[in-house]
């Protein structure tokens, strides 16, 4: 399905894309950041926040990280303000990097079991679809985030992929 090429191609997309979003979200004041703005979280603060927690949830059950407090519903409240979710975020994409980078393709295989408070039970499936869910995850959620900065003035860079700085060769 993946292998370790992908993960860590990701993980680089990743915090590549995190560093545009707060760029941007750095031209804004705090009550913009805070601002309801109709997303499934709410705010650009709230949903960020949400993503970060994800990231460590999910990162706390392929490694030995720490899982993060509280629930999906706490999720949004995470970081208790801009400065902190900042430096939060770069912690998690350097422990996401880190993963990425000792990850074998044996570590792939196989199936990962947890117990998911989103639906009450325990789950079990193939650690490479939840892998490839990590990404998926964030990928949804930043979109969201691209789109309710784009809508309040500011500038992210490009998502696409193919533009990440440092990928193959430009003519």
């Amino acid at each position: 399905m993946i292998d370790t090429g992908y993960v860590r191609l990701m993980a680089r997309y990743g915090t590549w894309q995190n560093e545009s979003l707060i760029a941007a979200a750095d031209t804004l004041d705090e009550d913009a950041r805070r601002l309801e703005r109709g997303a499934f979280f709410g705010s650009i603060e709230n949903t960020l926040n949400h993503l970060l927690w994800g990231d460590r949830i999910w990162l706390s059950r392929f490694s030995d990280s720490p899982p993060p407090d509280g629930g999906i519903a706490a999720s949004v409240s995470l970081a208790p303000d801009w400065s902190s979710y900042k430096a939060e975020r770069r912690e998690t994409d350097a422990a996401i990097t880190s993963w990425a980078s000792t990850i074998t393709d044996r570590d792939l295989q196989g199936d990962l079991a947890w117990h998911s408070g989103a639906i009450g039970r325990e789950i079990v499936r193939p650690v490479a679809l939840l892998v490839v869910h990590l990404f998926n995850h964030q990928t949804h959620h930043r979109g969201q985030v691209h789109a309710m900065l784009t809508a309040a003035g500011a500038r992210p860079e490009a998502t696409d992929l193919p533009f990440m700085p440092g990928l193959g060769r430009t003519p």
